[in-house]
């Protein structure tokens, strides 16, 4: 897998994290069967997704992003699906989150 590959697979995976997510939400504590399913087979994916592209990028680096995608993800789907609250520190919290990620991935590296 290429360095190109396996950054477009750590953006997939961190997609996959939200959808995780949210598929929690709706499983309700695992008491919906039909979302519970949903949410192991979306946590296998992007477990093994993660972990085929930490063979080839800095863990560091990667893990961050990554989970800085499942952060920021997750909680513009919470505003948007969950009614969460969206006050100006929240987003700015979330503004910092994309501004370390996207400070990572220009960062020079080994």
């Amino acid at each position: 897998m290429s360095q190109q590959v396996a950054w477009i697979g750590l953006i997939v995976s961190g997609l996959i994290d939200v959808a995780w997510a949210v598929s929690m939400k709706y499983a309700q504590g695992y008491t919906r069967p039909g979302w519970t399913m949903l949410s192991l087979l979306l946590l296998a994916a992007f477990v093994y997704l993660l972990g085929r592209v930490l063979a080839v990028l800095p863990v560091g680096s990667a893990y961050a992003v990554w989970t800085g995608i499942g952060a920021a993800g997750t909680f513009l789907l919470g505003v948007a699906l969950f009614d969460e609250p969206a006050s100006a520190v929240r987003l700015g919290g979330v503004a910092l989150v994309v501004a370390g990620i996207v400070t990572l991935k220009l960062a020079p590296g080994p």
